[in-house]
């Protein structure tokens, strides 16, 4: 999925400004008082409106993070970034179930059903049948996997509860993947925004390889 919106444009350099901005400037202190709900709201944000890269965003933080000397740093954006992509996947999840009990249905059901092509759709559906939760984990690691498993579970009439309990490791497990992509970032370069660059350039690319696959067979 490429994200060419203009919110999408303006998400990274958010997170990303204590980055390049001296800390003698802007201390620690004061950055993760603003980083760390700014990353929970664009985070949040993304999973009810996929338009944000979110990955980007985890991996920039964890640029950052790299870069502090304050402890639980990276501990802390671990935290934020999985709690939100949780709390946006329920509340999705939610107003999709809303939808579906709807006579009407919903835009936010329709918005779903526009995300999901119908040949990605009926895939998701197969493979949930077969493997049921393990494949709702695994969608989150997949460039535009996770809103076709999504309605895949919504048309499966999974409750909320059940949906939830597959949905918490693969929040976990994506905040972990894109943070490691942020740390390895952060690791190669001294200056914080160089790390920044690279992370955003691999999620970017990671994001963007498949749907070009897909689009050439």
């Amino acid at each position: 999925m490429i994200w060419t919106s203009p919110v999408a444009q303006a998400a990274v350099p958010l997170l990303a400004v204590s980055a390049v901005t001296p800390a003698s400037v802007v201390p620690e202190s004061t950055q993760q008082a603003i980083g760390y709900p700014t990353l929970f709201l664009l985070v949040l944000i993304g999973a009810l409106v996929p338009v944000i890269p979110t990955g980007a965003l985890v991996s920039s933080a964890a640029v950052v993070a790299v870069h502090q000397t304050a402890p639980f740093s990276l501990a802390m954006v671990f935290v934020t970034a999985s709690l939100a992509a949780f709390l946006g996947d329920a509340a999705l999840y939610w107003l999709g179930r809303r939808g579906m009990k709807s006579k009407n249905g919903s835009r936010w059901l329709e918005a779903i059903r526009a995300r999901a092509p119908e040949d990605r759709l009926e895939q998701a559906q197969t493979k949930l049948a077969e493997h049921g939760v393990a494949v709702l984990v695994l969608s989150r690691l997949v460039p535009a996997g996770r809103i076709p498993v999504m309605l895949a579970c919504l048309l499966a009439k999974w409750p909320l509860r059940r949906f939830s309990r597959g949905n918490l490791p693969a929040c976990l497990a994506w905040a972990v993947t894109y943070q490691l992509i942020g740390i390895l970032g952060g690791s190669l370069f001294d200056e914080p925004w160089e790390g920044v660059v690279a992370a955003i350039a691999l999620t970017l690319l990671i994001s963007v390889v498949p749907s070009v696959v897909r689009r050439v067979r």
